[in-house]
């Protein structure tokens, strides 16, 4: 059976979009691992400020995971195809898993700093593929995937002084 033409009509040059959709789908596999990891920290984080802590990281997880579909999207709009599997996202994503059996809420805290700080490099990186191809629209909604990755940086950086 042949595979239909997912080819979306864009003004783009292909070689451009395909720059681009490459650089989304890195953004994409960077915001399913760390969805997952933020919610793996939900899910075992403990201590005295358990309630805090498992509540933001419940509110950061959901807000990531709005973003996946945004993401992948704009790549289909581009003409291109987005990640099919989980092994796929594990082809492209730079943010690394945690596997540990205990991870403190302090150590827990540092490492979703550090993860959302990459992908905000990482979207940055997307701002800059999508400049070069004159994506204006990717150009222009990246901002605000990276406002927000660099807000939970932040509510992270904060949370993680008094841990």
């Amino acid at each position: 059976m042949t595979a239909p033409d997912l080819k979306t009509p864009t003004d783009l040059k292909s070689n451009q979009t395909k720059t681009v959709a490459e650089a989304l789908n890195g953004a994409l596999a960077d915001s399913y691992a760390l969805y997952l990891k933020t919610k793996n920290f939900h899910w075992h984080v403990s201590g005295p400020h358990f309630r805090d802590y498992h509540l933001m990281f419940d509110e950061q997880a959901t807000e990531i995971l709005g973003v996946t579909d945004l993401i992948a999207e704009r790549v289909r709009k581009t003409g291109n195809t987005t990640l099919r599997s989980i092994s796929d996202i594990s082809r492209h994503q730079t943010i690394k898993d945690n596997d540990a059996d205990f991870v403190s809420p302090a150590d827990m805290l540092k490492e979703l700093r550090d993860d959302n700080l990459a992908l905000v490099e990482t979207f940055r990186a997307v701002k800059a593929a999508a400049t070069e191809a004159g994506d204006n629209a990717t150009e222009g909604i990246v901002d605000d995937w990276t406002d927000q990755a660099e807000q939970r940086a932040w509510f992270l950086f904060e949370a993680a002084r008094g841990a």
